[in-house]
């Protein structure tokens, strides 16, 4: 492919890469910090009692994407994304 191609084509994908955004991991620093899951199931019940399996990054008051999305931004991580059923000690009930 000549450069002239390859340079259009990565000009053409970057908005829609950046709109997807990088998952969190739940090693990164942030999410250690905020006790963020992938899945609210794995939140260990002992150390957060007041947990609720209903309470899920999409129903949250930080989640900035639609409720169906399976990955989006949210206030508390940036640029990168948190999956719709994960779970962090921020979350707060939608209004």
């Amino acid at each position: 492919m000549r450069r002239r191609g390859f340079i259009g084509l990565a000009l053409a994908a970057g908005p829609a890469f950046a709109q997807r955004g990088a998952h969190v991991e739940e090693s990164d620093e942030q999410a250690v910090a905020l006790n963020y899951r992938h899945e609210t199931a794995s939140v260990d019940k002992a150390k957060f009692p007041r947990h609720d399996a209903g309470q899920r990054c999409s129903n949250c008051s930080f989640w900035q994407g639609k409720p169906e999305d399976a990955w989006a931004g949210c206030a508390m991580f940036g640029r990168k994304h948190i999956a719709n059923a994960g779970w962090c000690q921020a979350w707060s009930k939608q209004p």
